[in-house]
């Protein structure tokens, strides 16, 4: 949370809460989703995976349970990290407004170039038909 003092020192609070894309914006953090959505890890065998500090792997852990990509459970000494990929679900709709965008624009494209092909092939026998009826 941060507190901004305004012109006239009113005081503003500004929470700041994280989304589900700040959270996959960052490599380390797909990564360690990808490592979670195979199985459960400790903190210590996510470390493992890094060239980073445990420290650096955790900050990563907290930003991604913040945004309720996965769940912390306690198991004796042991924080057991799970993937909640239902999260993810929020990115794929998004996404897809625009998969149905360029999927469109695709087909347009393919036509137009279907149809430049075609004329092309019909101007290329004209000029062949053409060219063998002067030489007779």
């Amino acid at each position: 949370m941060y507190i901004y003092a305004s012109k006239y020192l009113h005081i503003i609070l500004m929470d700041t809460r994280r989304d589900v894309f700040q959270a996959i914006a960052d490599p380390t953090r797909r990564k360690i989703i990808g490592l979670l959505a195979d199985q459960s890890l400790n903190l210590n065998a996510i470390s493992e995976n890094f060239n980073m500090s445990r420290q650096a792997v955790s900050l990563h852990i907290k930003i991604l349970q913040e945004c309720n990509l996965i769940a912390i459970r306690q198991e004796g000494r042991q924080r057991i990290c799970e993937a909640k990929l239902e999260k993810l679900n929020e990115v794929h709709e998004w996404t897809a407004q625009f998969s149905t965008f360029w999927t469109q624009k695709l087909k347009t494209l393919k036509n137009v170039v279907e149809a430049e092909a075609k004329s092309s092939s019909e101007a290329l026998k004209n000029d062949i038909t053409t060219s063998s009826k002067k030489k007779k």
